[in-house]
């Protein structure tokens, strides 16, 4: 008896053990998004290639990086002229609103996979019930298919967690939530910064009475907004805004049936404009969101705008970014006479990128005050199936934070003892 015992223990194990293993393989021969970061779908067998659309984490072969450097060199050899390049600086806004008329919301996929490589996106006990670095998309999916049709019962659910927390007549003063008597204190107070007048104004600003903010900056026509949004519409206190220079853009976002001012505001904006006020104060953002839209703006003037991005963010704040990396696919397939600058180009509708080493983006944000958390080269291999084409892609995904208020009484040693992370 106790051998047949014995032998029904083996077999239940080696059952398992043949699941787990099935499981694993059908893990990579799957279409679901595998884990972060950045994927977990490695190509082993050169011979399956065309199994799967992308292939994660490649390594490139010294041949191949020094073929990419000759291509990136031959197509910069001829620059636009002068005076071209300036009317595309001028007219930026007009090509990206273009852009939008032309292809409304239909260019861009919903960025699904923003919240599993960017938890931080949302509230840590957010994150901890989700469990989204541990979960693949579809679950996310799931659980948040049908927010959008309880819509006045999350705000309702909102409204009540509000008025527990903060009370009917709250405010939001530099990023904390008082009510009335206190915001009127800290602006009475010798320490305060806020000046009475400066409170009125906050008191009505678009998601003051939030106590988690998030910025997208170049949201276009809401790829990551609404992901983003079928989220924090069941999440208490969270507010998200979105900008972007192109109006076009702006009314795609407005206009979109999931689009509700209770918990996103969406405003158009030129983040180069440093005399443009933002419809909220300073220093109150949890968040900013910088997904391929850096890359837009001229080399030139980068660093004007992130420093004042972070201005933006609370201290212990989080800047999140994601764009195009040097030798991309996209930056080898441009010919000759579309170069600007160096690894800076002009798309024949006028439309301008910037290919990043991860390098620059760790200089760029550590010159701003920030603190390198995250800052990934990721290279994966895309693939036509129909059309057995290959192509080699390469992005930048960064998480940079600002730093706690002691470090920041002194912003320029923050800088001196990160200047090259």
């Amino acid at each position: 008896m106790g051998s047949l015992n014995k032998m029904n223990f083996i077999t239940r194990l080696s059952a398992l053990c043949l699941r787990k293993k099935s499981n694993t393989q059908q893990r990579h021969q799957s279409s679901r998004r595998p884990a972060v970061p950045l994927g977990s779908r490695i190509l082993t067998d050169p011979s399956k290639v065309f199994e799967h659309n992308m292939w994660d984490h490649m390594q490139w072969s010294q041949e191949e990086e020094e073929h990419a450097k000759e291509k990136a060199a031959e197509n910069s050899l001829v620059k636009v002229q002068l005076e071209h390049q300036d009317k595309y600086e001028r007219e930026a806004s007009k090509y990206w609103n273009e852009f939008y008329k032309t292809h409304k919301n239909n260019f861009f996929k919903d960025r699904n996979w923003l919240l599993l490589e960017f938890p931080e996106i949302l509230p840590e006990k957010m994150r901890e019930r989700l469990k989204i670095e541990e979960r693949p998309s579809e679950h996310m999916k799931i659980n948040t298919t049908n927010s959008f049709s309880h819509k006045n019962e999350m705000f309702e659910e909102g409204e009540k967690y509000r008025k527990k927390n903060t009370g009917d007549d709250s405010t939001s003063v530099q990023g904390y939530v008082y009510n009335k008597k206190q915001s009127k204190s800290v602006a009475d107070s010798p320490q305060g910064k806020i000046s009475k007048e400066e409170v009125n104004v906050l008191e009505s600003f678009p998601g003051s009475d939030a106590t988690y903010r998030i910025l997208e900056v170049g949201c276009g026509a809401g790829n990551s907004v609404f992901p983003i949004l079928k989220v924090l519409c069941s999440t208490p206190g969270t507010f998200l805004y979105c900008c972007d220079f192109a109006s076009g853009a702006v009314e795609l976002v407005k206009s979109h049936s999931s689009y509700n001012s209770a918990w996103c505001s969406a405003f158009v904006h030129d983040v180069c404009d440093d005399a443009l006020p933002y419809p909220f104060p300073d220093e109150i953002l949890d968040v900013i969101l910088l997904v391929f839209v850096l890359s837009t703006i001229h080399p030139d003037r980068m660093q004007q705008v992130v420093n004042r991005l972070v201005k933006l963010l609370k201290p212990g704040g989080m800047l999140l970014f994601r764009d195009y990396g040097r030798y991309d696919t996209a930056q080898l397939r441009f010919k000759k006479g579309h170069c600007l600058s160096e690894n800076f180009y002009v798309r024949g509708d006028g439309t301008r990128v910037y290919f990043f080493t991860k390098e620059e983006v760790r200089n760029m944000f550590n010159l701003a005050g920030l603190t390198e958390v995250q800052n990934l080269v990721d290279r994966r291999l895309q693939v036509n199936r129909k059309k057995k084409v290959k192509m080699q892609r390469v992005w930048v995904q960064s998480k940079f934070q600002k730093p706690l208020l002691r470090s920041l009484n002194n912003p320029e040693e923050t800088t001196k003892r990160h200047p090259y992370g």
